[in-house]
């Protein structure tokens, strides 16, 4: 059948993957889908028709998207999904709970469990996409410029964090992408330690995770500071974990296996007699949230393809002591991959 000659590229490639028509209820999947951002609405995707189910409250911002139908429904959304679909249809598994799986089954609905439909197309990423993800990135290597002429020695790390969340809306974020991880010592030696009380005490580690919002797409860096002469082992640490980085974005390239990347990852650093401390992921998927498809880890079955936008991201952590983790963004090419966090990763002392 003919497509709604308004419908997007992304509805129509999602069409195109359907066996049957879909109900989408995962909020950013139908962002993504839509443009139109709700914590109450549902699209439901056939071959050629898309109807998009909300309630009163948002009624005139979705009379507003093209190439949907809008139907209003009442405060449930349930209840306006089971009045207006019927017979048999996909649903996405991951976001219905058991609860809401019921009232559709019990109102005569067949539902058919379906997972990542639309997050596989989400994970490759249109150049507008890029270009927002690019300029998250560029506020965000501009925060880490700021941060490093910071001192640091004396503040706890809840000062520094609410520092650079500082620098981040004075460079024109929209809005952190998560809560920022400031960890020195020994809280840096925890992958997501909490900034805490804890004053920055001078020769070790400050591990600094951040990222931000634009338009609705997010960055994700993370670099380690020194804030003075280190120790033997974790200067010898952020060594190992900078070639364990280099070699991983040596091996990011379409066809790529993620289970493999992350393996080359592994090597240097169990090498160095630190497999053990090494205990996450290499990597993940970053967009429209800051943790989606594909993953680069040892479970991993993704094979990156162009577009994808992932981390590469190895650790280090010394308990008791501090930790090392260095954090590129990059864009999967057909050869390997373009970097897109720009902030030097060679080991900044800062005072």
């Amino acid at each position: 059948m003919a497509r709604v000659a308004t419908l997007n590229e992304r509805v129509a490639r999602l069409q195109d993957s359907l066996d049957e028509p879909l109900l989408v209820t995962n909020p950013t999947n139908v962002f993504y889908l839509s443009g139109f951002r709700s914590s109450n609405a549902a699209l439901f995707v056939e071959q050629d028709r898309v109807r998009l189910l909300t309630d009163f409250r948002y009624r005139e911002a979705a009379a507003s998207v093209d190439g949907v139908e809008l139907v209003e429904t009442p405060r449930s959304l349930l209840t306006g999904i089971s009045k207006n679909v019927d017979g048999r249809i996909a649903f996405e598994a991951a976001t219905m709970t058991y609860a809401n799986w019921r009232t559709l089954t019990d109102a005569g609905l067949e539902l058919v469990p379906t997972t990542g439909v639309v997050e596989k197309l989400r994970a490759v990423k249109s150049e507008g996409e890029l270009t927002k993800i690019r300029a998250a990135c560029a506020i965000t290597d501009a925060v880490y410029a700021a941060m490093a002429e910071e001192p640091f020695v004396g503040r706890t790390e809840r000062e520094l964090a609410w520092k650079m969340e500082l620098l981040f809306r004075e460079q024109g974020a929209d809005a952190l992408a998560f809560d920022l991880i400031v960890g020195s010592g020994p809280t840096g030696a925890r992958p997501h330690g909490r900034p805490s009380d804890l004053t920055v005490a001078p020769n070790t580690t400050v591990v600094i995770d951040a990222g931000c919002f634009v338009e609705g797409y997010t960055s994700d860096c993370t670099r380690t500071f020194a804030t003075g002469d280190l120790p033997d082992d974790l200067a010898r640490a952020y060594e190992v974990c900078a070639q364990a980085q280099r070699d991983a974005l040596a091996a990011v390239r379409s066809g790529a296996r993620g289970s493999d990347v992350d393996a080359v990852s592994r090597t240097p650093i169990e090498a160095a007699g630190w497999g053990d401390r090494y205990g996450h992921g290499l990597g993940h998927g970053v967009g429209l949230l800051v943790h989606e498809a594909p993953t680069l880890r040892p479970e991993s079955e993704d094979v990156l393809e162009p577009g994808n936008v992932v981390t590469v991201e190895p650790g280090i952590y010394l308990e008791g002591e501090g930790g090392v983790r260095i954090e590129d963004l990059v864009v999967v090419t057909e050869d390997g991959c373009e970097i897109l966090t720009g902030f030097t990763k060679e080991l900044v002392t800062v005072s």
